[in-house]
């Protein structure tokens, strides 16, 4: 039993590390995984290893806002309206930008912590699905002493869970995307230049999740925190082709969630806001959470 989820683990990683994207080693009948360049198609390199140079000095995380503070501004309402989805610089499966309208809604400004998983647990006596196969890592193993960072080891069901117990649901892609970017397209959460200081990832150096709100000053247009980097986050949409898109893919269909913002192991072209990345439902890892919306 141990052996078998040990080696579904390893599925799911390699998962979260190629996007859900073609195979390293692509055949004919497979596409090739596109780089940001149109023109250039390239296979993704496989790499789950830390890399050899000398890793940047971490960024000093802004002091996350008080309690009280947190409460008062939990959610967020993003205004009904239209925004540029996907990239036509992207990745095929970025392909095409398109409009789309996005009913007003409201969304969590913070990914959903352990404590937060926490309260939920003593309240109703859930068992998350990685602690009833009693054979691998649990959220609450992750999580100790390290109560207001994000939850991990949750599938796609558990957060589902969470949500519904607040009255709220996970965002649709369409919503998560939107409140990363904005409405003027913005390539990260901040802007359009990437800098390694304004989010915890693989560049940043931390190895590890930090308290959610750490990097005040790179909030997204709606001010969002942690919309890239620090763990990966659960939406409600199958991963699909985007209108208009004739490109395939073996992890399109009614298989896959959809996940975005990339996680603390994630390289700067992951976190980018239209990067699409997908799972399982009963998948859970290190660098995978959720927050709410409703």
């Amino acid at each position: 039993m141990l052996m078998k989820r040990l080696y579904i683990g390893l599925i799911v990683s390699l998962l979260l590390v190629t996007g859900c994207g073609p195979p390293a080693q692509p055949t004919p009948s497979t596409p090739a995984e596109a780089t940001a360049a149109p023109s250039v198609v390239t296979p993704t390199p496989v790499s789950i290893l830390p890399t050899p140079t000398p890793l940047p000095p971490p960024p000093t995380p802004t002091p996350i806002p008080t309690e009280e503070k947190r409460e008062e501004s939990l959610t967020m309402t993003i205004p009904a309206g239209e925004f540029i989805m996907g990239s036509d610089q992207g990745r095929e499966e970025e392909r095409p930008a398109h409009t789309v309208f996005v009913d007003a809604f409201e969304i969590d400004l913070f990914e959903v912590t352990n404590e937060d998983l926490a309260k939920f647990v003593e309240e109703t006596g859930y068992a998350t699905e990685a602690e009833k196969a009693a054979d691998g890592a649990t959220w609450r193993s992750r999580g100790e002493g390290k109560e207001r960072h994000p939850v991990v080891e949750v599938s796609w069901n558990d957060a589902v869970a969470y949500c519904q117990w607040l009255g709220k649901r996970l965002p649709t892609e369409a919503e998560w995307e939107k409140a990363a970017r904005g409405t003027e397209g913005l390539i990260y959460p901040w802007g359009n230049e990437w800098d390694p200081t304004k989010a915890n990832t693989k560049d940043s150096g931390l190895r590890g999740t930090t308290v959610v709100g750490s990097f005040a000053e790179s909030v997204s247009p709606y001010g969002l925190f942690d919309m890239a980097g620090n763990v990966w986050e659960w939406t409600s949409d199958w991963y699909e082709a985007y209108p208009g898109s004739d490109f395939q893919s073996e992890y399109f269909g009614q298989k896959y969630k959809v996940i975005g913002g990339g996680g603390w192991f994630a390289e700067s072209d992951r976190v980018r806001t239209t990067y699409r990345s997908c799972t399982s439902v009963e998948a859970t890892n290190d660098n995978l959470g959720f927050r709410c919306a409703r």
